[in-house]
């Protein structure tokens, strides 16, 4: 611990923000990082817990008080050092993780919790900039060959991590660049894709193979998932060729909203939204991209991906955006004594919102309207919930002007056919069934067929994919040597 007094001191300093009207004009990251200096008073404010609740509080487990004084010293080398021993890429996570290590923090019961993320974000980002981040090549390869399908951050954590214990890893996607969620789901405004190059680099220089537009398996034909593949792979011809399968596809079934109106045109999952977005800043050619350009948008869904959908439309000059929450206004102010140290519920307005965004809760859709085909309206009605039920209020339907409707409202399960195609048992909601015991974790009901991330846990957050992917990465090397020496 650097200053004993440091949190009765300093103040959190929260990360700034290039003002709306300049950053709609862009697809660039628009947060302004703490330098040194704010850092270190962040870190100062660290306190010398007897049980520091962030640890826990973190799924990858981040070893956060230590990393916090290295900083308060002016140590950033080994506080890089720090944080990756327990997550592959903090710049992933110091960008996009809703930061349950900060809810978490003991100076969170009564005052600001300190600025774990925010700290984080500045040790990756110096650590990129100084050259500290280097290829780690293993010093004996093993002759193991491991087949990690999918290349969101589960798959990516789990590749790095079995490439460095020695064995032969190749990464197979679906789509043409690799990324999985953090390439297409996650727009460039939040986090430039740039990030992810200079891991697939680094990775590439560990002895990773990455295998772009290849599809394991089958998509049913209607399939909504984004998919640019030119080959296909047969479940057999994995399982022939490799000593291991991992499978870490996420959860890319969207929830759908079945009401009358659903098949109108202008009607879209966020993520056919989204993705096409991403792909126009990689400089791929759309010819019929969905865009908000002066339309009137309707964003069902209050989570992170329909606020992704909201500062999307905006960037693209839509008339308006409303965003629509089936649950009822959380407080602004959590009640810390009952919540602390769990992640509270509690009304969160991300930077999108901040752009420009009517919001309203307790609110459904019992229709979309429409005129030659085309949506023009969206039929509502207000509701309460009484004995764990939602029930409408009388007399407050409502209709609302819309061009354009996104329906992000969460993801279902994951790509039915590529467990199929494997053979693999499914829990009640459609993921892979695997548990998480040591020693046989992550294992599937096929003899060396492992899952990991969404596709095992549903859908969830990239640092709990980054944790899915390391633990499972240990229990492929235990699988494929006897024993492992990965970190848990």
């Amino acid at each position: 611990m650097g200053k004993v007094t440091g949190f009765l001191e300093y103040e959190r300093i929260e990360e700034g923000y290039e003002p709306p009207p300049a950053r709609l004009k862009t697809w660039k990251e628009f947060v302004i990082t703490l330098n040194a200096d704010q850092a270190k008073v962040q870190g100062a404010r660290c306190m010398d817990c007897g049980t520091p609740f962030c640890n826990s509080g973190c799924p990858v487990n981040n070893v956060i008080p230590d990393f916090n004084d290295l900083v308060y010293q002016g140590d950033w080398k080994n506080a890089i050092t720090v944080l990756h021993s327990t997550n592959n890429f903090p710049e992933f996570t110091g960008r996009v993780c809703p930061a349950p290590c900060e809810a978490a923090c003991t100076l969170n019961v009564n005052d600001d919790a300190v600025g774990i993320k925010s700290i984080e974000h500045a040790i990756i980002d110096r650590a990129w900039a100084e050259g500290w981040v280097q290829p780690e090549v293993p010093a004996v390869k093993t002759g193991k060959k491991v087949a990690v399908v999918g290349s969101g951050p589960a798959g990516l954590a789990a590749a790095q991590q079995l490439a460095r214990a020695g064995h032969d890893v190749t990464v197979f996607e679906k789509n043409s660049r690799i990324g999985g969620l953090l390439r297409y789901g996650i727009p460039d405004f939040k986090m430039e894709k740039t990030h992810i190059d200079r891991r697939i680099a680094q990775m590439q220089a560990e002895g990773v193979v990455f295998r772009t537009g290849v599809l394991v398996g089958a998509f049913p034909v209607d399939s909504k998932v984004t998919n640019d593949a030119r080959e296909t792979v047969s479940a057999e011809q994995l399982k022939a060729e490799f000593d291991a399968v991992l499978l870490t596809g996420g959860s890319e079934n969207s929830r759908d909203l079945p009401v009358p109106g659903r098949e109108l045109d202008g009607v879209h999952f966020a993520m056919e939204f989204l993705p096409q977005q991403n792909k126009v800043v990689a400089g791929d050619k759309l010819k019929k991209q969905l865009r908000a350009d002066g339309k009137h948008v309707i964003v069902i869904g209050g989570g992170d991906t329909g606020s992704d959908c909201v500062g999307t439309s905006n960037r693209h000059g839509a008339a308006s955006v409303t965003q629509f929450e089936l649950m009822p206004q959380p407080p602004e102010q959590e009640d810390k004594p009952l919540t602390w140290p769990y992640w509270p519920t509690k009304l969160r307005t991300s930077s999108s919102h901040e752009e420009g965004c009517e919001r309203e809760f307790a609110i459904a859709t019992k229709e979309i309207i429409g005129s030659k085909g085309k949506v023009t309206a969206v039929k509502t009605v207000r509701v309460q919930l009484e004995g764990g039920k939602f029930v409408e209020v009388p007399g407050t339907e409502q209709e609302h002007k819309a061009d354009l409707v996104l329906l992000a409202m969460g993801f279902t399960s994951p790509v039915g056919t590529v467990l199929d195609a494997f053979g693999v048992q499914k829990d009640a909601r459609g993921n892979a069934r695997a548990g998480t015991e040591d020693g046989t974790g992550y294992r599937t009901n096929v003899d060396k067929v492992f899952a990991a991330g969404d596709m095992r846990r549903g859908q969830s957050l990239v640092v709990w994919a980054i944790r899915e992917g390391r633990q499972a990465a240990r229990e492929v090397d235990a699988y494929l040597m006897g024993r492992s020496s990965l970190p848990r």
